[in-house]
């Protein structure tokens, strides 16, 4: 009766294994469509010309000017400032060079243009990055290669700032399509964020970063 036992928990454990790896290299359901060359070079200029709002100077007695991105001009922008990070691929995303001017230092200061700012140790290969907001959630999916493989990686949560740089409070973690609890992570997660503060720091024009109402929302200081 052991036997039969430890033989039932084997086969059960190789199953589940076998369950965790197909979901680990399965392919998600993107955060976004993917965009044409053209829509991605009129969504960089479109968020260079929010961001120069921000760089106007403050009228005395008004309050602090505010822009509004939405996910296709971030990704569009995160996708042109990971072309220039050593260890990551352009995505389809990614206006052709001459397309479009490049994007305002500001805006890969604010959030990390490569994920690995957030994860992992040394600098792998990116490519694909791509971030929606949905009510007051950020949520990115990029693809990273693990023992040769590419697989996909989803993280979701609260971004904000605080004392001139930007936070993240994570929600969600997916590898492929296996959901991770955010306990398991969270700690590592946050090491990785202090260990990377210098890319976290806000432009010097922008006080205050949130997503509300599925959009970006970045205020002047």
């Amino acid at each position: 009766m052991k036997w039969k036992i430890d033989r039932i928990i084997s086969v059960a454990t190789l199953a589940t294994s076998l369950i965790a790896i197909f979901l680990v290299l399965k392919k998600p359901q993107p955060v976004v469509p993917p965009q044409s060359p053209a829509a991605a070079a009129a969504n960089v200029q479109s968020v260079e010309k929010k961001m120069e709002q921000l760089e106007q100077p403050k009228d005395p007695g008004q309050p602090p000017a505010q822009v509004r991105f939405n996910s296709d001009e971030i990704t569009a922008a995160l996708a042109q400032a990971a072309a220039g990070v050593p260890g990551t691929t352009p995505s389809a995303a990614t206006p052709t060079p001459g397309s479009a001017s490049q994007p305002s230092p500001g805006l890969s200061a604010s959030i990390p243009a490569s994920p690995d700012a957030i994860l992992g140790e040394g600098e792998p290969e990116v490519k694909d990055y791509k971030v929606n907001f949905e009510g007051d959630i950020a949520r990115g999916q990029f693809v990273t290669q693990i023992g040769g493989k590419d697989v996909y990686v989803t993280l979701a949560g609260h971004l904000g700032s605080k004392d001139g740089y930007a936070t993240f409070d994570p929600t969600e973690f997916k590898v492929g399509d296996l959901s991770i609890p955010i306990s398991v992570v969270s700690g590592e997660l946050q090491k990785k964020l202090t260990e990377q503060r210098d890319r976290l720091k806000l432009p010097d024009e922008v006080g205050d970063i949130k997503v509300e109402n599925g959009q970006l929302v970045a205020t002047q200081k």
